[in-house]
């Protein structure tokens, strides 16, 4: 058993659902089925009893289960107590981020690897969330928190730390847009539309004008999700946005959170870097303190 075969095992173990585990731990569902058979080979018994309809551990898979959860938490505090006993680590880590996520989720790990790795040194770049994996790509940071993109590289590796709710927001000041959003029903088509060129936003942007059918008038294009919620407060027109943008926000009081009859995919935030970096003991160090928030 090794440690992706053992993370995969112990999430369908709590999950019971191979499209939940499937989709949370970013593999196939096909590569899943394979890892929990050879699991079952090499141990000689079932771990689940499954069906077309349940998933159930067996007597075996609990004791199995106990077995690497304990097992994993002491690989984790053994390869961080390993690297900080032989030596402190020290470095740059070149970061890159959304303004929001700065203040949202950075914070949270890096109150953890600065205790950890006090002499490492990180260099903070902040901007569109939709830049992320090209500047991965590009050598340009090291690591970036970002939302799980519609098709990760193959040369990337990437863990999930949070999941973000999408609004659709609109003005609070009176002015146009509230006055056809008055209307009964809205005539969505000619509600002026806040829009990214490009990103998580707008592929949820698209997703449900697609999905009601709705040609949409693009007042604003802009670059980032902080500049959609200034614009919506300015009144230019409605966005889709994720709520930490909103909840952060110097404007959040001048916008407003619209009850539409339709849910939007949650963004999937999370930590990304090429795998061929996790290692470097110094990103490992940051990879397992970003896990180890969730």
């Amino acid at each position: 058993m090794d440690i992706r075969s053992a993370q995969l095992f112990l999430h369908l173990a709590s999950s019971l659902n191979f499209a939940k585990t499937s989709e949370h731990m970013y593999v196939s569902p096909s590569t899943l089925t394979r890892v929990i058979q050879r699991l079952e080979d090499e141990l000689g018994t079932l771990l689940f009893n499954r069906d077309k309809r349940s998933v159930q551990l067996t007597t075996a898979g609990v004791r199995v289960q106990r077995f690497v959860r304990l097992w994993l938490d002491e690989w984790h505090q053994l390869q961080l107590d390993l690297q900080l006993a032989s030596a402190e680590l020290t470095g740059e880590i070149r970061l890159f981020c959304t303004v929001t996520a700065s203040y949202s989720h950075l914070p949270a790990i890096m109150d953890k690897f600065r205790l950890q790795c006090p002499k490492a040194e990180i260099k903070l770049t902040t901007g569109d969330a939709a830049m992320a994996f090209e500047k991965i790509k590009a050598g340009d940071v090291d690591i970036a928190l970002a939302a799980y993109p519609a098709h990760l590289p193959a040369t990337m590796i990437f863990q999930r730390i949070a999941q973000l709710p999408v609004w659709l927001i609109a003005p609070v000041i009176p002015c146009k847009v509230n006055d056809l959003l008055a209307g009964a029903p809205i005539n969505w088509h000619d509600i002026p539309l806040v829009q990214s060129d490009h990103g998580p936003a707008r592929s949820r942007s698209d997703q449900w004008l697609s999905d009601c059918n709705i040609k949409p008038k693009v007042a604003v294009k802009v670059d980032g999700h902080e500049a959609m919620v200034s614009m919506v407060a300015l009144g230019s027109g409605v966005a889709v946005v994720p709520e930490p943008v909103i909840n952060h926000s110097p404007v959040r009081d001048r916008v407003r959170i619209l009850d539409i009859s339709y849910q939007f995919q949650p963004f999937e935030l999370g930590v990304c870097m090429l795998s061929k970096k996790l290692e470097q003991p110094l990103l490992q160090a940051f990879w397992q303190l970003a896990a180890a928030k969730k």
